[in-house]
C-alpha cells in the first residue's frame, strides 16, 4: 500500500483556541481516571452538559478496569464540575467497554449515540434520556460501524445519522480506509438506505481515514459538519504510548443540503483544526490527534468546538458560524 503522503498541517486563521486549554483533564475527575478524551456536549435545561469518555488503565498499552462515561456541567461552557460518580457503562459478559459520545436534542430530550467494544467487533448504540442518570437504549448496531452523528430534525419522516463503517474487506489494497457513510430510520431502530457521503480520496488532508465528528449544524445554508481525518506516514517516529503509531488526525469541515443531507454543497480543502499546540502535539496518549467531537452554536454565532486532545484531555476553540460556512462556500 503506498499512501499519498500529507506534509505539514495548520488549522484554518478562523479557528481560536481557548487560551487556558485544556477545560478538562484526568486530575479532574473525582473518581479513577487516567485519560479523558472526546466528549459529547449539548445546552439541555439551562445548563451546558458534557458526557466525556473516561479511561483507566493498567499500563500505557491496556486498559484497566474501565473505559466509560463521566458526567460534567457548565454555566458557560468553559468551566466545568465533574459529578461524583460516572453516567453510562453497558459493560457486561458481551459489553467490554463504552466510549466516545456525541449528544443532541430532539423534542426536548437527549440523545446520545455511543462507541462500544464487544466481544464479537465494534458496535454504535443510540440512547435516550432526559436526567443523565437514567438511559434508555434505542438500539445498537450489528458489527463493525461506530461514530454515530445525529441530526436534530427528520427528513421525509426518517430519522438520519451519520457513521463510519469498517469495511475490513470492502476496499481491496487498503485495510484502514474508512470512509463516511449516510443512513436513514424511522424509528432509530431499524437502519437503511446506507450511501457513502463522503471517501477518504475526496480529502486532500487525508490519506487513511476519516469519520463523523460533531453532530451537524442547521444554518440558513445548510447543515454545518465537522468532521475527522487521519493521515498516515511511515517516517514518522514513535508519537505516544504505540510504538507503530505514526497517523496524525485533523478536523474537516463541510456544509450539506438543508432538504438532503446526502447532497454536499461545498467542504474546506484545508483543515479546520490541525495538530499544533503544545498539548496537541506532545505528553499525551497519542500524540498529534484533534478529534472534534462537540459543537454548540450561540445565540452571538460564535460556535464553540470541542475536541479531544491528544486522546488525553479535552479542549475547546471557537469560530464565528459565518466564517465556518464561508470555509466551506468560497471558490475552488
Amino acid at each position: 500500500m503506498n499512501e499519498r503522503l500529507i506534509g505539514k498541517l495548520t488549522s484554518s486563521p478562523v479557528i481560536k483556541r481557548y487560551s487556558q486549554n485544556p477545560i478538562l483533564k484526568a486530575s479532574d475527575v473525582p473518581y479513577k481516571s487516567d485519560l479523558v478524551s472526546n466528549a459529547g456536549f449539548a445546552k439541555y435545561q439551562g445548563k451546558y452538559v458534557m458526557v466525556f469518555r473516561n479511561d483507566e488503565r493498567i499500563d500505557e498499552y491496556t486498559v484497566g478496569e474501565g473505559l466509560y462515561l463521566g458526567l460534567a456541567y457548565s454555566d458557560d461552557g468553559i468551566k466545568w464540575e465533574v459529578m461524583p460518580k460516572p453516567c453510562f457503562n453497558m459493560q457486561n459478559e458481551e459489553f467490554l467497554n463504552t466510549y466516545d459520545p456525541r449528544l443532541i436534542i430532539i423534542d426536548g430530550k437527549c440523545y446520545m449515540t455511543f462507541a462500544m467494544e464487544t466481544r464479537h467487533g465494534v458496535r454504535g448504540g443510540i440512547a435516550v434520556t432526559e436526567d443523565f442518570e437514567k438511559f434508555e437504549v434505542i438500539s445498537i448496531s450489528a458489527p463493525d460501524n461506530r461514530n454515530f452523528v445525529l441530526f436534530t430534525e427528520k427528513f421525509n419522516g426518517n430519522y438520519v445519522r451519520l457513521e463510519r463503517p469498517f469495511p475490513i474487506y470492502g476496499r481491496p489494497g487498503y485495510p484502514e480506509r474508512f470512509d463516511i457513510w449516510i443512513s436513514e430510520s424511522p424509528d432509530l431502530v431499524y437502519w437503511g438506505k446506507s450511501d457513502l457521503l463522503l471517501g477518504v480520496e475526496h480529502v486532500p488532508f487525508a490519506n487513511l481515514k476519516i469519520g463523523p465528528g460533531a453532530p451537524p449544524i442547521k444554518t440558513p445554508k445548510g447543515w454545518l459538519t465537522i468532521f475527522h481525518a487521519s493521515d498516515y506516514d511511515p517516517s514518522r517516529q514513535r508519537n505516544g504510548y504505540e510504538k507503530t503509531w505514526k497517523k496524525r488526525y485533523c478536523s474537516g469541515v463541510m456544509l450539506l443540503d438543508l432538504e438532503d443531507p446526502r447532497k454536499i454543497i461545498g467542504m474546506s480543502k484545508k483543515p479546520l483544526l490541525a495538530p499544533e499546540a503544545e498539548y496537541e502535539i506532545s505528553g499525551g496518549y497519542r500524540n498529534d490527534v484533534i478529534f472534534v467531537t462537540g459543537n454548540i452554536l450561540e445565540e452571538s454565532g460564535e460556535v464553540k468546538i470541542y475536541y479531544g486532545a491528544a486522546d488525553t484531555t479535552i479542549c475547546l476553540a471557537t469560530a464565528h458560524i459565518d466564517d465556518l460556512i464561508g470555509l466551506c462556500t468560497e471558490p475552488k
